[in-house]
């Protein structure tokens, strides 16, 4: 008999926030993440605005020695996971260590100690003289393992890569572990140091990114008919999924159940989304129907949407065939038009999102929308401008990424 899965801990480490508590109430006031690069001079870049860390020093989170030995992505999960285990109040010396595992998400890994490394290397003398640390560095899978070390847990360890529907399929493997009775917990989430001058160019040689570079703070404006690109983010969301008679009996707080989660494939082209949406609208379907819900049961959908004029149309599509293009009552927002698109660690964000929308029955609004895209039927609730107080008991997030994965996954008000 399958388990039920509920969330029992949040921790986020986002442009807008570096707690959940500080990014929640960005979220709610709309304020934007962007501004330009300080990463690196971005003067001859095409594309020169992100959404940054803001008074963030990871040495202040981290000792000494984890600093040296990890690459940004892990050190930024490190500071979200800590949290959510800080928030989900368990006490792991009462439990076997083998109950506990991690599932993390990243689409890039280590490219900070990547590109690093091979510039020095590149400029040098043609010696070989890598860091000791360059591969566990840069290797995808460190952040899962190096939390697991961290904090002693020896259940499910491993790193889901699927672009930026990464963190929804972590999310969706923690949550059939758990169900199918092979952990109890589960930390999950995903975390993306990815504003680097290889990661940002090679973005932005592909025409992907805004280039609203005198105007920062407006440049990610999902449905706008003048939206001309997604603005890059980084940080790490954190999960605690656990097993629900598990939390129960030690008095937990629960923010929601993870009711379904899917996941499909386009099968059409290697970065752009189908045009009407089929394989987004299949999985939105499938994580339904595992939820035992409809679309109409739906009060809240955090959508993808990274303001690219093709992608916000075919997610869109793909919501009106479910709905069959008859007016809803779910509202729908998109956040990314703050944090930016934190590629590998969106979805954990926005899970973040739906589940606190969950707790306090107020919707995000998508900010930056001047001008509605004409395209876009008037029988879809969007939320612009201002944050709403609504009811909120089932909500969806959506997310797409690279190579034409769509992951989805649904939670519930317990």
């Amino acid at each position: 008999m399958l388990k039920r899965v509920v969330v029992t801990g949040l921790g986020a480490l986002t442009p807008i926030g570096n707690d959940v508590k500080s990014f929640w109430q960005n979220i709610v006031s709309g304020k934007s993440g962007a501004s330009r690069i300080t990463k690196f001079d971005p003067s001859l870049f095409r594309s020169q605005v992100a959404c940054e860390l803001k008074d963030f020093n990871a040495a202040d989170f981290i000792d000494r020695a984890d600093l040296k030995r990890t690459d940004s992505f892990t050190q930024y999960a490190f500071v979200a996971s800590d949290e959510a285990i800080k928030d989900s109040g368990f006490d792991f010396n009462k439990m076997d260590p083998f109950d506990v595992g991690v599932i993390w998400g990243s689409g890039q890994g280590g490219m900070e100690t990547f590109e690093e490394q091979v510039t020095n290397y590149a400029l040098g003398d043609g010696h070989p003289r890598f860091n000791p640390f360059f591969i566990p560095k840069m290797l995808v899978n460190m952040a899962s393992g190096m939390i697991s070390l961290r904090n002693g847990y020896m259940g499910i360890n491993y790193t889901t890569v699927s672009a930026c529907a990464t963190s929804n399929t972590a999310i969706m493997d923690a949550f059939n572990y758990i169900r199918l009775g092979k952990a109890k917990i589960i930390v999950t989430g995903g975390s993306e140091a990815p504003i680097t001058q290889a990661s940002f160019g090679g973005f932005s040689s592909m025409k992907a990114m805004s280039t609203r570079n005198d105007d920062p703070t407006h440049a990610s404006r999902p449905f706008d008919v003048d939206r001309d690109g997604f603005v890059m983010g980084e940080g790490a969301g954190a999960l605690i999924l656990e097993e629900y008679e598990h939390a129960k009996a030690r008095g937990a707080h629960i923010y929601g159940e993870v009711t379904g989660a899917a996941m499909t494939a386009d099968a059409y082209h290697m970065t752009a989304t189908h045009p009407e949406g089929l394989g987004a609208a299949k999985a939105m379907e499938l994580a339904l129907t595992e939820s035992g819900i409809t679309i109409a049961g739906v009060d809240y959908l955090n959508m993808h949407a990274t303001s690219t004029p093709v992608g916000d149309l075919s997610e869109l599509k793909a919501i009106l065939k479910l709905t069959n293009g008859e007016k809803s009552n779910m509202q729908i927002s998109a956040t990314k038009s703050m944090t930016g698109h934190l590629l590998g660690a969106a979805g954990a964000i926005e899970a973040i999102v739906c589940l606190m929308s969950i707790k306090d029955q107020v919707i995000a609004p998508t900010i930056n929308t001047e001008v509605l895209d004409p395209a876009i039927p008037d029988s879809l609730n969007i939320i612009l401008k201002e944050a709403i107080s609504h009811k909120v008991d089932v909500a969806m997030s959506n997310t797409f990424g690279f190579g034409g994965h769509n992951g989805i996954a649904v939670f519930k008000k317990v």
